[in-house]
Parts: C-alpha cells; sequence; structure tokens
C-alpha cells in the first residue's frame, strides 16, 4: 500500500496522529505527536529507517522534549491505514522487542522509543538478516538433520547448485516436509531456499 495522505488515528490511543515529512526518504510518517509518541510506518517505508546509518532527524525533532501519554501494549490494535487487525511480532530473532504489523497492507506501528531500539539492535539490514540465519541453523542443529546437511545448507546460497547437490536438495526436502507444517518451519524453508 502507498503512503496515506489523510490523516489516521493513532492505533493504540486513539488521538490524531501527525504526518511528518522526511525528504531524505521521500515519505510521510505519521506519528502520535499528542498522545502516545507512537509511529506508523505505511508498507516498506519502515525499512528506510531501520538501520543506524539511516536519517531519523525529522523523526526527533517531533517527539524530543515532549512527554507522551502510556498505553496498554497488550490491547488489540487496528490498523490505521486498512482497519485490519494488526499481528505483534518481534523485530528480530532477539525477540525484545515486540511491533504491530498489519498483515493486510504492510504497515507497521511501533511504541513510543520502540525505533531507537530498533536502530540499536543492528548496524545494518546485513547483520539483522545473518543473525535470522544464524537463528535458524542454531534451530536446525536441534533437529534430525545431520551436520554435514546444515554445513550443505549453509552453502548453498553461496554457490550454485550441480547435478549432484541439486540431488540432495530434493532428498532434504523429504526431511523437511514434516516441518514445513509450522509456522516455523516454513520460515526456515523460505530462508534456505527449500
Amino acid at each position: 500500500m502507498a503512503d496515506t495522505y489523510e490523516t489516521i488515528e493513532c492505533p493504540a490511543c486513539g488521538k490524531r496522529m501527525k504526518k511528518i515529512f522526511v525528504p531524505s526518504a521521500g515519505v510521510n510518517i505519521d506519528i502520535c505527536t499528542e498522545g502516545c509518541g507512537g509511529m506508523f510506518f505505511d508498507n516498506r517505508e519502515f525499512e528506510k529507517f531501520d538501520e543506524q546509518t539511516e536519517n531519523i532527524e525529522e523523526i526527533l525533532k517531533e517527539i524530543e522534549g515532549k512527554t507522551f501519554e502510556k498505553v496498554d501494549e497488550s490491547e488489540d490494535r487496528f490498523c490505521p491505514a486498512c482497519g485490519a487487525k494488526m499481528v505483534k511480532n518481534y523485530s528480530s530473532v532477539k525477540r525484545e522487542i515486540s511491533v504491530d504489523e498489519c498483515y493486510t497492507c504492510g504497515g507497521k506501528f511501533l511504541d513510543n522509543g520502540e525505533l531507537r531500539k530498533i536502530r540499536d539492535e543492528y548496524r545494518t539490514a546485513e547483520e539483522r538478516g545473518q543473525d535470522v540465519v544464524d537463528n535458524m541453523f542454531a534451530i536446525a542443529q536441534g533437529s534430525e538433520l545431520s551436520l554435514s546437511d546444515i554445513a550443505y545448507l549453509r552453502g548453498v546460497s553461496e554457490k550454485r547448485l550441480d547435478e549432484t547437490s541439486l540431488s540432495r536438495s530434493f532428498r532434504l526436502q523429504k526431511k523437511m516436509n514434516k516441518r514445513s507444517r509450522s509456522l516455523l518451519g516454513s520460515l526456515f524453508n523460505k530462508i534456505i531456499g527449500i
């Protein structure tokens, strides 16, 4: 979904959110400046602000020195862009910061202070992605896969598959079929490309 140009209400406290234009990213970010200090990012906007090197100066100017009201983070929240119920997910495999995500339009809502915390988790998106891969392989090591299978899976993304490795991929796929029925298994299969 594209950037919302209409004024929206905060999914955490219900107050009107203020649109802050960020020229370096070319998008409007919705910030609850008169309520809880939460921020709403339309689909794919958040990835322009989650790394430490990305400019968030305009956002910080808008919230610095303000006192924001506390909200109950366990309450259900509904997407201010499309109205769908938002889902709580963790910002990373560290499972320290939860964010509200809309699976319908791709929007993300962060409570006050979460943007800085998320930026402090990793320096780059590559670091964040590598942590996901490392975590999935740690899970795989506790599964029925052999160490040689795990070593092979680590190398899949780094080299082209030849006929021999392709047949091994099919054998690994059979081992992974049981796991693919679960949400975690599906995520693991997508990450390793099986």
